[in-house]
């Protein structure tokens, strides 16, 4: 299989054939990210991906997963993916699940009809990037959503029988908006009440803007107890509207890895950070075994 450039998927992805489709992310302007700086937006010719797909279909003809890339790629016009789909299920007798990235305005483009064929189709997972559910936090960061934007297209993706895991950035307000970073984004996730939440930890990529803003004293990424009171806070602030998100801060960028389901373990979740900020550094990754 071929690959242009940095290629990218969730950790749940590991196992999955990953088909890149689109080259880049439509968008590209989000401060704080670097993925994508190698190469414009394009969507990849469609015969190029079709071999790509006959060539999995002959090495890796048990495949059960597939994850579609790059950054978004349910921008690309429902046809054009319900014909790939197509052919993934017609080469991989095995699939059960597609999943993709997508912004909420993907998912608000398409139709409710597109989104359930498409499910259909086997696309069962959608993994959205929250960031923030401070409007604020998202505009100064060039998100170009907004918190009821991702409220909404979650809704939708949720009423077409796709799973939804939302990702959201522990620091992306810096010191500045910390509290409401992290208060609103637990009153977000309320709200959406998604399938899966995953949080991240902000890190610094050398070259973005707020990297930049950062050389120039203009953004301070709150320290690691600073970064553990706002996952504290995220959680606190989430309620009753969740019925059974699976919650995870297992990721490398992560000072505290974190698992539970939210309507069920939100007392022991906020017990282990406690008892971590008691313990100091001790209880925390070590910053040289952090990464993206």
């Amino acid at each position: 299989m071929r690959y242009s450039g940095m290629v990218i998927r969730p950790p749940s992805e590991a196992d999955s054939y990953i088909l890149q489709a689109a080259f880049g992310c439509s968008h590209n302007r989000c401060t704080f990210c670097g993925t994508y700086s190698d190469k414009p937006f394009s969507m990849r010719p469609m015969d190029e991906v079709l071999e790509d797909i006959a060539l999995a279909g002959r090495r890796l003809p048990h495949t059960p997963r597939v994850f579609i890339a790059d950054g978004n790629a349910l921008v690309m016009p429902a046809p054009r993916l319900a014909a790939i789909l197509d052919a993934l299920s017609e080469a991989l007798p095995l699939l059960r699940r597609v999943g993709i990235y997508a912004s909420a305005r993907d998912i608000l483009a398409k139709s409710d009809n597109e989104l359930s064929i498409l499910n259909r189709k086997k696309l069962q997972i959608v993994y959205l990037g929250l960031e923030s559910g401070s409007d604020e936090v998202l505009r100064r960061v060039e998100k170009r959503a907004t918190a009821a934007e991702m409220i909404e297209a979650v809704h939708k993706a949720k009423r077409a029988g796709i799973r939804v895991s939302v990702i959201a950035l522990l620091g992306l307000g810096g010191v500045e908006l910390s509290a409401q970073h992290a208060a609103e984004t637990g009153r977000v996730v309320s709200a959406m009440d998604p399938h899966y939440l995953s949080m991240l930890t902000l890190m610094l990529v050398p070259g973005t803007p707020l990297h930049r803003q950062a050389k120039a004293g203009d953004f301070r990424l709150p320290p690691p107890e600073g970064l553990l009171t706002e996952l504290r806070t995220v959680i606190q602030h989430t309620d009753q509207r969740l019925s059974r998100c699976v919650f995870r801060t297992n990721h490398a960028s992560n000072y505290l890895p974190l698992a539970g389901v939210l309507s069920r373990d939100k007392a022991s979740l906020l017990t282990a950070i406690d008892e971590a900020q008691n313990r100091g550094p001790d209880a925390l990754r070590p910053e040289t075994w952090r990464a993206l």
